[in-house]
Order: structure tokens, then C-alpha cells, then sequence
């Protein structure tokens, strides 16, 4: 299953797998319960105030298959990965949310 960028999908590996974030509708309501509203959440990244756990908690919800995976597992792979290797799969979620999906 490889990404869709005109759906606002992004990749992440984790444990050495890659898995799908599909923001969809029901993904980002129930990252906005956790989180807050969304817009503020785009405005924090874009001022650079993003915290990992806000990162963290929106791949969380917007991972399309989870499987055996846990919260805490998908926390390790982002430190594994860097915040550099995160930042395309993130922007990719925040630009589905700023202008909806193709």
C-alpha cells in the first residue's frame, strides 16, 4: 500500500515498516479531541512550537492500519527516525488538513 498525495497520505517506517497515514475524516476528529483544534495545531507547527508528543499523537490517529502496533512503539520509531525524516510525513497531514483533499 504506498501513499496517495493527492489524498493528503503520507509514509512513516516504523520498526523498519512502512505504514500509511491517511488523515481522514473520523483520523483527524479524533486527533482534534486529543489535541485541540487542528488549526491551532497547524499554526504551532508553523511557528515551529510543535511538540513531539502533538506529532506523535496525530501520526497515532491518522495511521490507516495499526495491527500489533502500539502507541509507545510509534513514539520510538519517530525518535529513531529524527524530526528531519518526520517532517515530510507531517507536512503532508498538516497541507490535507489546511486544503482538503483532492
Amino acid at each position: 500500500m504506498s501513499a496517495n498525495s493527492l489524498r493528503g497520505e503520507a509514509e512513516l517506517v516504523i520498526a523498519g515498516t512502512p505504514h500509511l497515514l491517511r488523515p481522514t475524516f473520523t483520523a483527524l476528529i479524533a486527533a482534534e479531541e486529543e489535541l485541540g483544534p487542528l488549526f491551532a495545531l497547524v499554526e504551532r507547527a508553523g511557528e515551529g512550537q510543535l511538540r513531539l508528543s502533538e506529532m506523535t499523537a496525530l501520526f497515532w490517529h491518522c495511521l490507516a492500519q495499526r495491527q500489533d502496533l502500539t502507541r509507545d512503539a510509534l513514539g520510538t520509531a519517530v525518535m529513531e527516525a529524527g524530526l528531519a525524516a518526520c517532517a515530510k510525513p507531517l507536512r503532508a497531514l498538516l497541507g490535507a488538513i489546511l486544503q482538503g483533499q483532492g
